[in-house]
């Protein structure tokens, strides 16, 4: 296949696992499957049919509103859709087959607990510690770093974390950090290698510096008390690392 047939692909493929990761998104933190049931109209109830499903256009065709109620679509469908297509697309020019595919898998992974993370500070247990299994037997098909580093990385990676937690109680009396986010430095430990998690944590951190730099140009108070998505900030610097050194 030529170079623009795969990168469409990618992009096509990364649209509808986009759709998905949008319905987990809305229904899951309100104790909803997004496995069971039809896709519906969130203002009537009305079952959405397939016309109406096809990610980006339909949404586009609709103008952003159920056709039946006129009630607005959540925005996070079209967001997620997009997002995931992107990363299909980058993967899809960044890596060749097989490779390409668990770089868009692991980005589609980090795209959802990055969404869950920024929206209710929440990383499932169900989605950070299957990552980590997936990541080694990457490794062990030959894909990106070497095995050893990756499994010390999933162990460093979740003590360095559960460290810093605990002796932040510790001191502070007060939870510092989620008990999701160890777990999530585990898993990308078991993607990158222990070697690159300090690259991980230090573009965590300067997002984060970012994200506060935003927040207070808006007028926001910023405290000590201030919750900032780390699980999220981890996930947005993790990817960019994997697509630089996974093909090496």
């Amino acid at each position: 296949m030529s170079a623009p047939l795969i990168a469409a692909a990618g992009a096509l493929l990364g649209a509808i696992v986009g759709s998905f990761l949008a319905t987990l998104l809305i229904r899951w933190p309100r104790g909803e499957s997004a496995l069971g049931g039809r896709s519906r109209c969130d203002g009537c109830g009305a079952t959405l049919p397939a016309g109406e499903l096809v990610p980006l256009l339909s949404y586009a065709a609709v103008r952003g509103r159920c056709r039946r109620c006129g009630a607005p679509i959540d925005r996070r469908q079209p967001a997620m859709e997009l997002a995931a297509a992107g990363i299909g697309l980058v993967a899809a020019l960044a890596h060749p087959l097989p490779l390409a595919l668990a770089t868009a898998a692991l980005g589609w992974w980090l795209l959802i607990l990055a969404a869950l993370d920024t929206e209710h500070h929440w990383l499932p247990d169900a989605l950070t510690l299957p990552l980590i299994p997936l990541g080694l037997a990457v490794a062990g098909a030959g894909l990106g770093p070497p095995l050893a580093d990756r499994a010390i990385g999933a162990a460093t990676g979740w003590a360095v974390l559960a460290a810093i937690a605990l002796a932040y109680r510790r001191l502070r009396a007060r939870e510092g950090l989620g008990g999701g986010d160890p777990k999530l430095l585990a898993a990308l430990g078991a993607w990158l290698g222990w070697n690159l998690l300090p690259f991980v944590l230090l573009g965590a951190g300067m997002a984060g510096l970012l994200a506060v730099l935003a927040m207070r140009a808006r007028g926001e108070a910023i405290g000590g008390t201030t919750r900032l998505p780390l699980g999220a900030l981890m996930a947005l610097s993790a990817w960019p690392i994997w697509l630089l050194v996974a093909a090496r």
